[in-house]
């Protein structure tokens, strides 16, 4: 099974503060929304907050507007979007999932639900 580093998010409340802080103060390129075309579960989902992202070229920032019941409205242990989140891409997410519950590694699996890719 194949593990990689995809994303690091951090939340805030003020989205265009903290975006402006790692595109015009540290650099970082600005990636548009465009190119993370959001699905349409999100609003679904329950969340509708804001969404910028940042990249180095290699590691992707998403930022986003911090919620803290976005777990409770979907059932889920983990609340991706209240403290933030770092994120793993797999080959095999079947196996990832057996591994953490072999451990009792409590996850939540929101599978596309805030974004299509």
């Amino acid at each position: 099974m194949k593990l990689e580093f995809h994303h690091i998010n951090f939340v805030s409340d003020d989205v265009d503060r903290l975006h402006d802080f790692y595109t015009r103060v540290l650099g970082l390129d600005d990636v548009p929304i465009q190119s993370f075309p959001r699905a349409d579960a999100t609003n679904s989902s329950g969340f509708d907050g804001k969404i910028k992202f940042a990249s180095d070229g290699q590691m992707q920032m998403h930022l986003a507007t911090k919620d803290q019941t976005v777990s409770s409205r979907n059932g889920q242990v983990i609340n991706p979007i209240e403290m933030g989140h770092i994120a793993f891409r797999t080959d095999n997410i079947e196996a990832f999932k057996a591994l953490l519950d072999d451990k009792s590694i409590p996850y939540s699996d929101y599978s596309r639900a805030f974004a299509k890719e």
